[in-house]
């Protein structure tokens, strides 16, 4: 198997963006700053791995049905991606985790079980199996895990000034144009074949 880096490309950007505004990169900020860092780092990544994992496996067998639903079923959780996007994101933004939480895997296992959890059925494993289902497996697990992994990093990293400087808002009506395009991408491809 060749690896696709259009595949990877795409699986990085659409998630990195679909993730910036949602809910686990400000539990990692707020996680971070009452635990030590790369702690939280360490068990939001494991959490988003399995995640992916879970939507690769889902992705795959979506692929053993007949092209054309898969692509229109495709271009139905791109629109609904799309959707949530310019609708979501003003949800209450404080995941409070208590300040005596120390130690590794006390930490660890506050991260993970935290964005493990809130994760089930989001937009980003939702996204993450739908790209799997029309690409290659390998490329789309690795962009979509490096995307998750990186967001949550860059929460812990420079989450406060981003908030400061890059309204939300913009991030998620880029990634909601970029999940509306994809889903008239794939409606054009399910007709023309």
């Amino acid at each position: 198997m060749t690896f696709d880096p259009l595949a990877f490309l795409t699986a990085f950007g659409l998630i990195f963006l679909a993730e910036l505004p949602d809910k686990t990169m400000f539990a990692s900020l707020a996680m971070g700053t009452r635990m030590r860092p790369l702690y939280v780092w360490f068990g939001t990544s494991t959490a988003f791995i399995v995640h992916v994992a879970i939507a690769i496996g889902a992705g795959s067998l979506l692929s053993l049905l007949p092209s054309t639903a898969v692509k229109l079923v495709s271009a139905a959780l791109f629109a609904f991606g799309a959707v949530v996007l310019l609708h979501g994101g003003d949800e209450d933004d404080e995941e409070g985790v208590a300040k005596t939480v120390t130690g590794f895997w006390p930490v660890y296992t506050t991260a993970f079980m935290a964005v493990f959890i809130s994760e089930w059925g989001d937009l980003t494993q939702i996204t993450t199996a739908n790209l799997a289902a029309t690409n290659p497996w390998l490329p789309t697990a690795l962009g979509s895990a490096l995307a998750l992994m990186s967001v949550s990093a860059l929460a812990l990293l420079v989450g406060r000034a981003i908030a400061k400087r890059v309204p939300l808002k913009t991030v998620q009506r880029i990634g909601a144009a970029c999940m509306a395009g994809l889903a008239i991408w794939t409606l054009i491809e399910a007709f023309t074949g």
